[in-house]
C-alpha cells in the first residue's frame, strides 16, 4: 500500500473544504499547519497507549549518524567520574515528533543493529556510575538534549537511529530522492489517525470561518 504524502493529505482536505466554502485565503501551508497541530496531539496520545512504535510504516531510519567527543558540561553530566568520555551526535538532529514520554525514538543502535542503547537521564546515569557494581554494567546508554543525543563511554564512531520525525531527514539518508520537495515527503502518521486528523482540521477551519454578526447598528440609538 502506497504511503500518504503531505500533498496527498493536504489535497484531500482542501477538496473537502472547497465543497463547503470557497476561500482564497486558505493556503496549502495553512492547511498543513492545522494538520501538523492535530497530528502532534494525536501521536502523543497514541504514544501514551504504547501503540505507535508497532507501526513500522511511520518509522524513519538514519543509517549513519556521526559522533564526536564533547565536554561533560555540555552533556549536562558534570557529576560523573572524571575518566568518563562523552560522545555526541556531530550535528543537530532533525526534530523528532514528541510523544507522551519524550521524542519518538524507537531505537538507537550500532550500525549493524546488533547492539541497542538504552535511554537514560544524565542525573540517573551519574548516580548509576557511582554504584559499586557499575563496572560490571555492560549496558550502553544515551540521552537527548536540545536536538543532540549524548553517549557516555561509547567508542563507536557512528550510530543508527530509528524514530518518527517532524523534520525532513532526506539529507541524512542515501536515498535517491534526497532532494525531494516537502510536499512529496511521506506523512509519517498511521493511516488510522487520518480521519480523526481531518475531522479536527475541519473543526479548526470552521471556527475561523464563523464571522461574528455586526451588532453595532442594532445598538445605535436612532434618535441621535
Amino acid at each position: 500500500m502506497a504511503k500518504n504524502t503531505i500533498n496527498d493529505v493536504v489535497s484531500r482536505i482542501r477538496a473537502q473544504l472547497k465543497a463547503i466554502r470557497q476561500d482564497s485565503f486558505i493556503t496549502d501551508r495553512m492547511i498543513y499547519t492545522f494538520v501538523l497541530k492535530s497530528a502532534k496531539f494525536l501521536m502523543k496520545r497514541e504514544d501514551s497507549k504504547n501503540k505507535l512504535m508497532a507501526f513500522s510504516g511511520v518509522i524513519q531510519i538514519m543509517d549513519y549518524v556521526e559522533l564526536i567527543e564533547v565536554d561533560k558540561v555540555e552533556a549536562c553530566c558534570t557529576g560523573i567520574r572524571s575518566d568518563c568520555k562523552i560522545k555526541r551526535t556531530k550535528d543537530k538532529l532533525p526534530v523528532f515528533l514528541q510523544g507522551y514520554f519524550g521524542p519518538l525514538i524507537r531505537t538507537i543502535a550500532s550500525l549493524d543493529g546488533s547492539e541497542e542503547l538504552q535511554p537514560v537521564l544524565p542525573t540517573i546515569y551519574s548516580n548509576l556510575s557511582k554504584s559499586k557494581n557499575f563496572k560490571y554494567n555492560t549496558t550502553k546508554y544515551y540521552w537527548y538534549i536540545d536536538d543532540y543525543i549524548y553517549f557516555p563511554n561509547l567508542e563507536w564512531e557512528a550510530v543508527r537511529i530509528e524514530g518518527i520525525f517532524e523534520d525532513d531527514i532526506s539529507s541524512w539518508t542515501c536515498a535517491d530522492d534526497a532532494c525531494i520537495i516537502k510536499q512529496d515527503l511521506t506523512f509519517n502518521v498511521p493511516d488510522y489517525l487520518l480521519v480523526e486528523i481531518e475531522g479536527q482540521v475541519f473543526k479548526d477551519f470552521g471556527g475561523m470561518m464563523q464571522v461574528p454578526e455586526d451588532t453595532d447598528v442594532d445598538k445605535q440609538n436612532v434618535a441621535r
